[in-house]
């Protein structure tokens, strides 16, 4: 397009080194009041993408146990520093967390991500993604064999980086065996949660 029309693009920004964006509080804090009830009926979560604490912060908060790992020592306290994919069984029957998009898209990554939560023994998925993720054709075989339980949009743009102006929307996808065998649950988060009002 760019060759067509004589424009050239702006210089984008860098990705971070191993895709390290913490999540700000909002997103997980309004999972945790639309799903916080089915969270506690699986006890612990398992944050393994968990980098600064960012997400296990919110759900310790929220009253919930919460065993985090990362590749990379971030400095959450606790945390076990080893790659996601050298686990061979989950380490909780929840998993709570923003994975790295390279790991997780259909061109880098194939969904591998998913695959290995869900072969390692998840009973219960949430995964904050770009809300247009699933709608790659690559991702076409492993969704079929593994359906989205819900999907949650949020209905506003999350800042990742601090920079303003996100350019997408987010979703969280949520697996949950104890639903697999139901279609697909499409609903939507306010930017809130059940501690706090609106926020501008």
């Amino acid at each position: 397009m760019f060759r067509s029309t004589g424009k050239t693009a702006k210089n984008p920004k860098a990705r971070e080194k191993d895709d390290f964006y913490p999540t700000p509080p909002e997103p997980t804090r309004a999972l945790l009041a639309v799903e916080g009830q089915r969270l506690r009926q699986l006890g612990a979560v398992w944050e393994p993408a968990c980098g600064d604490g960012a997400m296990a912060r919110e759900i310790e908060a929220f009253g919930l146990p919460v065993i985090a790992s990362d590749m990379v020592d971030r400095g959450w306290p606790g945390a076990t520093i080893r790659s996601f994919y050298d686990y061979d069984t989950a380490q909780a029957k929840a998993m709570v967390t923003n994975p790295p998009y390279k790991e997780i898209n259909a061109r880098d990554g194939q969904g591998r991500w998913l695959s290995h939560a869900l072969n390692i023994g998840c009973d219960y998925l949430a995964m904050l993604l770009n809300w247009d993720w699933p709608a790659a054709a690559g991702l076409a075989p492993l969704l079929a064999r593994h359906p989205i339980s819900r999907v949650y949009v949020c209905r506003w743009k999350i800042d990742f980086t601090g920079d303003g102006a996100p350019p997408q929307r987010n979703a969280w996808f949520i697996w949950d065996r104890a639903l697999s065998e139901q279609e697909t649950v499409l609903r939507f988060l306010d930017r809130k949660d059940g501690r706090q009002g609106e926020l501008l």
